[in-house]
């Protein structure tokens, strides 16, 4: 079995262009270590440790919606809702390597998996 080191996720808002066009959908991929450390270099983590996650996302979206790059502008643009949900989602994928969530029926118990993936949006 093949290690799965691309996500597809899908944001609760969008990130919302200048033409305002809204870009929902997306790939996320697993983090290297050169992408956690790398980040400690810029000057703006530097100047204020809170942008790490913003590199950080930058460096592991390769795609979001139609958008030819995800850069630190894109990220720094994001509604709130969106970047909380996209720190979760790479917390959940470099942990336990997959984006499902094992969860348990509150009126019978059953457990079972859900794809949080699409939990940010249809």
């Amino acid at each position: 079995m093949a290690l799965q080191t691309e996500f597809e996720f899908s944001l609760p808002r969008g990130y919302v262009d200048r033409e305002g066009g809204v870009h929902r959908h997306g790939v996320m991929r697993l983090a290297t270590a050169l992408d956690e450390i790398a980040p400690m270099r810029d000057p703006r983590v530097r100047a204020n440790q809170a942008y790490l996650v913003i590199i950080l996302l930058s460096r592991v979206i390769t795609r979001l919606g139609e958008l030819s790059d995800v850069n630190p502008g894109v990220i720094e643009n994001l509604f709130s809702a969106d970047l909380a949900y996209l720190q979760d989602f790479y917390r959940r994928i470099n942990e336990t390597g997959t984006s499902l969530m094992e969860v348990t029926c509150p009126g019978c118990g059953h457990r079972f998996e859900v794809d949080v993936s699409y939990l940010g949006g249809a």
